[in-house]
């Protein structure tokens, strides 16, 4: 398993206009086929007078899940593109779909070609991209009297802190790359006094 990805930052439409047809790229972070799905959809139902609304998507870390549609474009002229984009990006986890309003001019293979890919392109450029680092999560227990300088603590050494609970302890999520597993137990003992408790959890994927 890759220990990262690349994925679109957030949702958003960047616009293009060529002879008159304008290209709206639609871009979304999509966990699984029916999230990507339900935005295409949701896409077409917010123009409902366009004629084209071909769209991309990559899935999986190593981009397992691959899929494309022309909607209506010459064959291989707008979904493939789009997808080749994506793949030249190397950004998983992304939908991207492209709403063509037509301006009466013909852009022949080659355009629309240059069309739907450049259009996911400079959407991507628009809307940035955020890495995605693989981390074993932990969950670290700690006194309310220690807990504030503990989650400082955390924060200052550059640990990614997901999740904060207050009960009768304090119970503090934290991400680490599978490295630094040993060398965290230790410095928690050191930072703590060996008071704080730690439980080894699964793996997840957050932002590096």
């Amino acid at each position: 398993m890759q220990d990262q990805y690349r994925t679109v930052a957030r949702e958003g439409v960047h616009e293009i206009e060529i002879n008159k047809s304008r290209f709206l790229c639609a871009l979304a972070p999509a966990a699984t086929e029916e999230e990507a799905q339900a935005f295409i959809a949701r896409i077409r139902k917010e123009h409902p007078t366009a004629r084209h609304h071909c769209f991309a998507y990559v899935l999986g870390v190593d981009g397992s899940v691959q899929k494309a549609s022309d909607d209506g474009e010459p064959g291989g002229t707008a979904g493939v593109p789009m997808l080749q984009m994506l793949l030249r990006r190397e950004v998983r986890y992304v939908v991207a779909v492209v709403t063509r309003y037509f301006g009466g001019v013909k852009l022949g293979a080659g355009g629309l070609i240059r069309a739907y890919g450049g259009a996911v392109g400079e959407a991507l450029d628009t809307l940035g991209t955020v890495t995605r680092q693989r981390f074993r999560l932990a969950t670290v227990t700690v006194d309310h009297q220690r807990a504030g300088k503990l989650e400082n603590d955390l924060r200052a050494t550059g640990r990614v802190v997901r999740e904060v609970r207050y009960g009768a302890e304090v119970r503090i999520e934290v991400g680490l790359p599978e490295a630094d597993v040993e060398g965290f137990r230790s410095w928690l003992a050191d930072a703590t006094a060996g008071t704080a408790g730690f439980e080894l959890g699964g793996e997840a994927y957050g932002d590096v």
